[in-house]
């Protein structure tokens, strides 16, 4: 495990490679799973504040969805996230030449909102766990992205650099600074190994 801060990171980050293949995947991180994507508490207030600038971009079922069920739901587990369209993709989701998007980026990039997305989607395939004195932060496996990891190794980037920016935005400058530390070592050393 890598350890930066209070936070305790699965090695998979340093020596996974990964980078998001929209053309091949169609964006089903957004579609399938059993839970919308899980929301912080400060992020359901942006919500809230940033709706009617988010709801132009949004399909009629995921508008109806939010204005009849509201603008977050809480999964089995009791964990807040995004409400879901039939119990299938995400109500903040639309369909561009076949592929989900988020209407909520689709938002921040038309400059409506400064809010880009849930850090959650952000991070993806990062998941966090939070036990209160520390955080785990584990890569998550799915299927559907295989073709991001082929996509990520032929172009050689590393997990923890393709997911500078949220990763940035989530724990700020100077912890990633020590997590791009702590990766090179551990790299440095599983090449020592070998």
């Amino acid at each position: 495990m890598i350890v930066v801060g209070n936070s305790i990171i699965s090695e998979d980050i340093a020596d996974r490679c990964f980078c998001c293949d929209l053309a091949q995947c169609k964006g089903q991180c957004c579609v399938d799973g059993d839970a919308g994507a899980p929301l912080e508490k400060a992020e359901i207030e942006t919500l809230k504040e940033i709706y009617p600038k988010i709801r132009p971009f949004m399909t009629a079922q995921g508008i109806a969805e939010a204005e009849s069920n509201g603008l977050h739901a809480t999964d089995s587990e009791g964990v807040l996230c995004t409400p879901l369209v039939n119990n299938r993709e995400c109500a903040y989701a639309f369909f561009e030449d076949g592929i989900a998007k988020c209407a909520i980026e689709k938002a921040f990039f038309a400059k409506e909102i400064k809010f880009r997305k849930p850090i959650s989607c952000h991070l993806y395939p990062l998941r966090i766990d939070d036990y209160g004195e520390f955080q785990t932060i584990n890569y998550h496996s799915w299927n559907i992205c295989k073709s991001a990891v082929c996509k990520g190794e032929n172009t050689n980037l590393p997990l923890y650099i393709y997911l500078k920016e949220p990763l940035i935005r989530k724990f700020g400058q100077n912890w990633y600074n020590e997590l791009v530390a702590r990766c090179e070592e551990f790299m440095q050393q599983q090449h020592t190994k070998n």
